[in-house]
């Protein structure tokens, strides 16, 4: 098994629990826990390290997350008909996606002192993905977490336990977000092949 089929990751706790194969209704929470000036500098260093090689680590964290998660090719006509990952990492529009995934990140980053710029990008992000590409948000976790996985595994020597639970704050904070976006627009859709 290569480094980008590994098996899926556990989900972590769900906002919007999915359970047998269907997204189930749960209270979102009011807000999400801020990250403390601390935690903000541990994702900006390590974020760094990472942006170095951000579409290499794009494409490694989207190959994972369509080998793992084939049903999310449905949303990317251009790719969705790949199955070797080889394929995938030469695709010139898988690379431009993975950018666009990393470049969204690093904007959230870049502006961890500005809650309500990060906001407004995480809501334009999920509000494009509801309306314009229907894009189902638990994607979003399961993407979060395969990104999660991949820095870890690509990155030992910065990723530890500890900064691994921050980032972990982090993307369950840009889920909240993103899903807030879907609540925002009147997201409707609940079923799901993905699991």
């Amino acid at each position: 098994m290569s480094r980008r089929e590994s098996p899926p990751p556990p989900s972590p706790p769900p906002l919007l629990g999915v359970r047998g194969g269907e997204m189930e209704h749960e209270e979102r929470p009011e807000r999400v826990e801020p990250l403390s000036d601390a935690e903000r500098e541990i994702i900006r260093d390590t974020w760094g390290r990472v942006y170095e090689n951000c579409e290499d680590v794009g494409v490694s964290v989207l190959i994972r997350f369509f080998v793992n998660f084939p049903s999310a090719k449905q949303y990317f006509s251009q790719f969705q008909d790949m199955e070797d990952p080889e394929e995938m990492e030469r695709s010139s529009q898988l690379r431009h996606h993975a950018r666009r995934v990393m470049n969204a990140i690093n904007t959230v980053v870049e502006n961890l002192h500005d809650p309500e710029k990060v906001s407004s990008v995480l809501a334009l992000v999920g509000k494009a993905h509801a309306v314009k590409h229907k894009v189902e948000p638990m994607y979003f976790k399961i993407l979060s977490g395969v990104m999660l996985e991949v820095l870890s595994e690509d990155f030992p020597e910065c990723f530890t336990t500890e900064v691994q639970m921050v980032w972990t704050k982090l993307m369950g904070a840009v889920y909240w977000h993103v899903t807030g976006a879907y609540t925002e627009v009147g997201w409707v859709q609940v079923s799901s092949s993905a699991v």
